[in-house]
């Protein structure tokens, strides 16, 4: 299996397995890649979700482009017909979208090597970006004369300053683990040999926290970001209103009053 899924503790990790391509995704790979995230997702001993790849050279390099594709259908046409049914007929880019998912859990991606095109589309659709030092970032399409379709442009505009994505985008030109650190697009620059400990090591310390705290926090996150001030806070009083009656809630003033690491159940 080119895309995997495994499970220890509370921490899901969704593999690409393709280092030969570089991590390059055809139609098959990209459904499967939405199967087990859509799997994890809704694994009820699943805290943390993070997406990784295998080998030194490339987190993911987008679309595989030489894979074969028959049956296309004219982009109009596609246009009207399913997700999954226009994938195969040649729109594969709606397939990058994973926040379509609608996913509650925390995603980090672990990058390591190139992570360009479609690969920079994956990750910015998560929440937390961790790459090694050999790491680096680009949205090369219009050197093809392509564009990201998957989401690029806008999600590259609210991860950094506008300035440094539009040098991006319109050069096509990398940054390396450095600059993305710099920038804010990462959060954290792993050395050599070191990704894995260390997604490993704040993968745990989300899945540590009170689960339904940590995913009410996304929701507001994702939810309020296009929201007036008002209604912000009004989304918030509700979130929070949602915990305070919770075990977990009640679990955690307890373990803070008595200097213990608190035990969360998620209710």
């Amino acid at each position: 299996m080119a895309i995997s899924l495994t499970v220890q503790n509370a921490v899901a990790t969704v593999l690409i397995d393709r280092p030969d391509k570089l991590n390059a995704m055809d139609v098959d790979h990209l459904v499967d890649l939405r199967s087990n995230l859509a799997v994890a997702a809704a694994d009820p001993s699943v805290r943390v979700i993070v997406i990784a790849s295998a080998g030194e050279k490339a987190f993911c390099v987008g679309a595989d482009l030489t894979a074969i594709r028959q049956n296309e259908a004219g982009a109009a046409e596609a246009f009207g017909m399913s997700l999954g049914e226009s994938g195969e007929r040649g729109l594969y880019i709606r397939l990058f979208d994973i926040a379509s998912l609608q996913i509650k859990k925390p995603i980090i991606a672990a990058v390591n090597g190139y992570c360009l095109g479609g690969g920079l589309e994956l990750a910015l659709q998560c929440d937390i970006i961790i790459a090694s030092e050999k790491a680096s970032f680009g949205l090369p399409e219009v050197v093809v004369s392509s564009l990201p379709g998957g989401g690029g442009v806008p999600n590259l505009l609210r991860a950094i300053p506008r300035p440094v994505a539009m040098r991006m985008l319109l050069t096509g030109d990398r940054i390396d683990a450095r600059r993305a650190l710099e920038v804010g697009l990462i959060t954290d620059v792993a050395p050599s040999g070191q990704l894995k400990a260390l997604t490993a090591k704040i993968a745990s310390r989300i899945a540590e926290n009170g689960p339904i705290a940590v995913q009410l926090v996304k929701m507001l996150a994702v939810q309020s970001e296009n929201l007036s001030q008002t209604q912000a806070f009004q989304l918030t009083e509700l979130a929070w209103s949602v915990l305070r009656d919770t075990s977990d809630r009640e679990e955690g003033k307890a373990a803070f009053a008595e200097k213990r690491k608190p035990q969360y159940i998620g209710r």
